[in-house]
């Protein structure tokens, strides 16, 4: 309930900002602006649904937003779609920086351009934003879930169902993405501090390769048979996790708790594969992004750091009407 009213308060915030606010931008006046939102990659659900809510905020407002991304979550491929992108010289460009130190370069062709950024789910640099610290602190804003509470709630999750002892271990794509890290260290932080009858192995990277997360869980089970629990830190380590964990027919032993909520996610917690998922709000990410963006653009202040809530999905509540609103749009 208090993300709830978190969220409503900042929505009422930056609505009446942008209803207050001057008609023109720093170039002079101006109606019409083009935003474009620059995803992690354009195929996964979690940014589609992102992409929904930067669309709403876009209505509401009059303006035009583009969806412009790579179908990878690569800083080599994202690249030269962000050139691309500030070639065209939009108003405002809103980013999921696929890596938080090689993006930093990058965006700040477009810092040097005039061009405001804001960065939507991951960040550049440490996160922290105009104040004078670090190479990367020239984005406006950064807008995303608090994915340290996030793998923490996701430990709570993973450790009452296991009865608070055994073996787990993390899936993770690879280091260097600031959210799957924060996650790994929520999860590990929770873990160490509350619950000391559970070990946390090794993190196994997986490159956001399903398979490999499958084949990576059969490996850890040989090494250790009495493996109780698997965290997926992103949608395809929780896949790869959970059909490891289904192929080894250990889905009664092993609990999977799964970062994100698409409808693939969905199913498996129905089917059992998966114990529980940690659902961000993506649309309300890409819905304050715009309307951030749109502030900044209107002459307004803007909060550096804006933060969303999450949703636990399980087996209890997965049917529920009221929790559909937050599994992701494919």
């Amino acid at each position: 309930m208090k993300n709830l009213l978190k969220s409503a308060a900042l929505a009422a915030a930056l609505l009446g900002a942008v209803a207050s606010a001057p008609v023109h931008a720093q170039d002079g006046a101006k109606k019409d602006f083009k935003i474009t939102l620059v995803p992690g990659l354009t195929t996964d659900a979690f940014y589609i649904t992102m992409n929904r809510g930067a669309q709403a905020a876009a209505k509401a407002l009059g303006i035009t937003v583009d969806f412009q991304g790579a179908e990878e979550f690569d800083p080599v491929l994202q690249t030269p779609v962000l050139d691309a992108v500030i070639a065209r010289g939009p108003d405002a460009i809103l980013i999921a920086p696929t890596d938080a130190t090689q993006m930093i370069e990058p965006l700040r062709r477009a810092n040097e351009a005039g061009i405001p950024v804001v960065t939507v789910d991951t960040f550049i640099d440490d996160g922290k934003y105009q104040d004078g610290s670090g190479d990367g602190d020239f984005p406006v804003s950064s807008i995303s879930s608090d994915n340290v509470l996030g793998g923490r709630m996701a430990a709570r999750a993973m450790a009452e169902d296991m009865g608070g002892k055994g073996k787990v271990y993390i899936s993770n794509v690879r280091p260097g993405i600031s959210t799957t890290d924060q996650r790994e260290e929520g999860f590990k932080a929770e873990m160490t501090g509350k619950f000391p009858d559970i070990e946390v192995l090794d993190t196994q990277y997986n490159e956001n390769d399903a398979s490999l997360a499958a084949s990576q869980f059969q490996a850890v089970l040989a090494r250790n048979p009495d493996i109780a629990g698997v965290f997926g830190a992103n949608l395809f380590s929780a896949i790869g996790a959970g059909n490891g964990v289904a192929g080894a027919n250990k889905s009664e032993d092993v609990t999977v708790i799964a970062f994100d909520a698409p409808p693939s996610i969905v199913d498996n917690i129905k089917s059992g594969v998966v114990d529980a998922a940690i659902a961000q709000h993506p649309a309300e990410i890409g819905y304050y992004g715009v309307m951030t963006a749109y502030a900044v653009l209107t002459g307004q202040s803007v909060p550096t750091t804006i933060g969303t809530g999450f949703t636990v999905i399980d087996a209890d509540n997965v049917d529920d009407e009221a929790i559909a609103k937050f599994i992701y749009s494919e």
